[in-house]
């Protein structure tokens, strides 16, 4: 069983409300989540020899989470990873959202859902979020009611994300925690194992935007073509032999991107001359739980396996910490020192007929969970 405390983690400026934390604990996991962007503080799991320690990165005070850092811990919507060039069409309409990481829009805007305080409800296990986003929020149409869950069961954080639209809108919800699991003082993620049960990935362009022209059909399958979403699509294959469109799905095999087997981060990182990781790998045909990734660090013992119903993980390693941020226990993040598994729909999905469907219309429901399991090996 899991125990549910809360309390007042701080106050934002102007009289903006009171931001609350709830504390989830088990005897394997315990987990710190506060109001302001659903946003996960501290997540403390044991090494092989009973030792607790905290792996993620983070702020231990409300003001850390306020000024500019990269979405540590947080929500990430109404749509996460980045919209080319900002803009996009629905039934014809065109929309425009701000451009905050050029050229293109990146985690839902200006303001996204990391920027904002949530409703709190307690429950037996675990905490609910929900907050109603308003029509033309960051330039979205239509009104969203959102729902996140998290909740506790023994060495396993569960996520679940729901959403419903007043009019038809590009959804898309992660979380987006950076883990190092040594601790999160630890200056690299060097010496971490990961594999990713991913056969093909997303190739992207110098923007981080989906790219490449693939004549012909797919060589590689595609998640929705696994799926009875023929009837959702509005228009069939109209693409015969020959015929080119942009997205390329590429298969990893004889790629840096091989990840289906255990690789040590840092040697592979080395070997393929690659400056890290910010990529979209794509997950097995299925909306029923399926493995995703499992991170092993050695030393500690500590391992990761990630579950989603998503249809692709951004596996980030930390690209663009730099250090100057100050964190929990005088902790500083370095580039490389957390790594993110965000579980989700594929980036510019909204402007890629080929990739998985990612808008939400009226009666519908966006219905998606992801699942953080901690043991020891």
């Amino acid at each position: 069983m899991a125990s549910v405390t809360r309390a007042v983690f701080g106050e934002l400026p102007s009289g903006g409300g009171t931001v609350e934390k709830f504390q989830l604990q088990s005897d394997l996991l315990r987990v710190d989540i506060i109001s302001w962007g659903c946003t996960i503080t501290a997540l403390e799991v044991k090494d092989r020899q009973g030792r607790a320690s905290d792996v993620v990165l983070g702020f231990a005070e409300l003001e850390g989470y306020l000024q500019k850092q990269p979405y540590f811990g947080a929500v990430i919507g109404r749509v996460a990873n980045r919209i080319a060039k900002g803009t996009f069409k629905v039934d014809g309409k065109e929309y425009h959202l701000a451009i905050n990481k050029e050229p293109n829009s990146l985690h839902g805007g200006v303001r996204g859902f990391d920027k904002v305080l949530w409703t709190p409800r307690v429950l037996s296990n675990g905490v609910q979020f929900s907050r109603i986003s308003p029509d033309g929020e960051e330039g979205y149409p239509g009104e969203l009611k959102v729902w996140v869950t998290y909740t506790l069961d023994g060495g396993e954080l569960i996520v679940n994300y729901r959403a419903q639209a007043s009019q038809a809108t590009p959804v898309n919800l992660t979380n987006h925690s950076y883990f190092n699991l040594a601790g999160q003082a630890s200056p690299n993620i060097n010496d971490h194992e990961v594999t990713i049960e991913a056969d093909t990935y997303l190739p992207v362009d110098e923007t981080l935007i989906p790219t490449g022209w693939r004549s012909a059909i797919w060589s590689s399958p595609l998640w929705w073509h696994q799926q009875k979403v023929s009837a959702r699509l509005r228009a069939p294959f109209t693409h015969g032999p020959g015929a080119k469109f942009a997205g390329e799905v590429a298969p990893v095999q004889g790629t840096a991107f091989d990840l289906r087997k255990p690789v040590e981060l840092g040697k592979h990182l080395q070997d393929f001359h690659l400056n890290g990781f910010d990529h979209n790998f794509c997950l097995k045909g299925s909306k029923e739980k399926h493995f995703c990734a499992r991170v092993h660090h050695a030393a500690s013992g500590r391992v990761l396996e990630v579950y989603t119903t998503q249809p692709g993980v951004q596996f980030y390693t930390g690209n663009f910490l730099d250090g100057t941020l100050k964190g929990k226990n005088g902790a500083v993040y370095p580039k490389h020192s957390g790594f993110c598994l965000e579980t989700q729909n594929w980036p510019d999905a909204v402007n890629q007929p080929r990739f998985p469907p990612v808008l939400l219309r009226p009666g519908e429901e966006y219905d998606h969970t992801t699942w953080f399991k901690f043991s020891v090996a």
